[in-house]
């Protein structure tokens, strides 16, 4: 089996409700594991329904990992990690676009790059950047 990267995104209490908005633009299977499934002793009543864990994998194969942080743990959303999209797709690729756009702040419009490309980004409603290169080149 290949070695492969996947996202770990972290939340404070949100990490449900942006995995599932994930899979309403991406598509595919949402497994989650809540705290109060696997590790009950680990965190305070009102956490027990937050994630622990989720995982989602795309109908185009993406896979994107998510949790909630505990409330004893320090926690800052967003504010070292973008999500990076691309491919040749230009169809299922700005689909993307359009869907986290729709509810987040356009940073940079869908439009073509100095390199050829088409590149665009957008910050999340949960703070999380997400950037899109449609065309060949390597980004």
């Amino acid at each position: 089996m290949a070695t492969t990267l996947n996202p770990y995104l972290s939340f404070r209490g949100q990490a449900r409700q942006a995995m599932e908005f994930y899979r309403s633009v991406l598509g595919g299977e949402l497994g989650t594991t809540t705290f109060g499934e696997a590790m009950p002793d680990s965190v305070t009543a009102e956490e027990q329904d937050n994630l622990m864990h989720a995982q989602l994998v795309s109908t185009a194969g993406l896979v994107l990992m998510g949790s909630d942080a505990p409330m004893s743990m320090a926690f800052e959303a967003g504010s070292n990690i973008s999500v990076s999209l691309s491919g040749s797709d230009e169809a299922e690729l700005t689909g993307y676009y359009d869907g986290f756009s729709a509810a987040g702040t356009i940073l940079e419009p869908l439009a073509k790059a100095p390199w050829g490309d088409s590149f665009g980004m957008v910050r999340d409603q949960f703070g999380v950047v997400w950037m899109f290169n449609i065309g060949s080149s390597p980004v």
